[in-house]
């Protein structure tokens, strides 16, 4: 069963205070029975869905509105031709809010675009398009003539055998690529596969050298491209010598690294330290340290 809502948005709710002598719920409620699109309808005007016939460009912002596009349009009557009504809707575009007013063509079965647009006009050719021409409208009374209906009937019968050829190779064509549907299938399911097999190894690969998106197959373009691109003499030129003084430096050095010149003179200054504080100590000439004066101390008060 339906909620509440339901009911009453589908107009089958009746209230307590209903009675079957107060007419119809729309009666009763006060409003008409198409709700908001019988807002003007004092007016002659009624709101309808109106799908646009063919393409037109705007009046206002000269863009193309398509056909089939949907609009809620103003319906009213402007006329009779003969004892058929001529319709007149009026539309804002979706584009600019521009006014588009179509209105009905009776005598020649058609919409007319009274203001706010333009029909686009499409032309092609009949051969390019691979089409046959439908008759004229002279043609067309001609053809009840019978001596003219044999001569049209010849000409269409040498048309007929002059396209047959090509029209008996395509229907081969066709029988041929949906003769064994199974085989198309497979085909269609392992390039599939295969495919996805081959996503997966991109993903691989790309996940091995900490990447984060996929890398597309190298291709000739790319390798060529690599190949011309050329370093300069002296960027090549700083990176050997980079290389040479990481190279020659020692491991246990600091961060800034020494040319031999300097590191062989911080050597001999080095020599001369050790070799002068061993000369004080073989002849009692260094000075005790304050440990040793407080053992020392202490040993005399004893």
């Amino acid at each position: 069963m339906s909620t509440l809502a339901a009911a009453r948005a589908d107009n089958f709710y009746y209230p307590p205070e209903w009675t079957p002598k107060k007419g119809s719920l729309n009666k009763f409620n006060g409003q008409h029975a198409l709700r908001e699109r019988a807002r003007k309808l004092d007016q002659g005007i009624l709101i309808i869905r109106f799908e646009m016939p063919y393409h037109i460009w705007c009046g206002g912002c000269n863009s193309m509105i398509a056909k089939g596009v949907r609009f809620n349009a103003e319906k009213k009557q402007v006329g009779n031709y003969y004892s058929t009504k001529i319709w007149n809707f009026s539309m804002k575009a979706p584009c600019c809010k521009n006014e588009i007013v179509i209105q009905t063509d009776p005598k020649n079965c058609a919409y007319l675009i009274i203001s706010g647009a333009q029909q686009k006009t499409e032309v092609y050719d009949v051969e390019d398009a691979e089409t046959f021409e439908l008759p004229a409208d002279e043609e067309k009374g001609k053809l009840a003539d019978p001596f003219y209906r044999l001569e049209h009937q010849e000409q269409d019968l040498k048309k007929k055998k002059e396209a047959e050829p090509v029209l008996v190779r395509l229907q081969r064509i066709s029988d041929s690529r949906h003769s064994d549907d199974y085989s198309l299938n497979k085909a269609l399911r392992s390039q599939l596969r295969s495919q996805k097999k081959r996503v997966r190894e991109e993903e691989g690969t790309a996940r091995k050298i900490g990447l984060g998106v996929r890398l597309l197959p190298a291709s000739a373009d790319d390798a060529a491209k690599a190949a011309s691109v050329r370093f300069p003499h002296k960027f090549e030129k700083n990176r050997k010598e980079k290389r040479a003084q990481i190279n020659s430096s020692s491991i246990f050095g600091g961060s800034s690294h020494y040319s031999d010149s300097r590191r062989l003179e911080l050597e001999a200054k080095r020599r001369k330290i050790n070799t002068s504080s061993v000369s004080k100590i073989l002849v009692g000439g260094f000075k005790p340290s304050s440990l040793s004066s407080t053992i020392s101390g202490q040993k005399r008060r004893r």
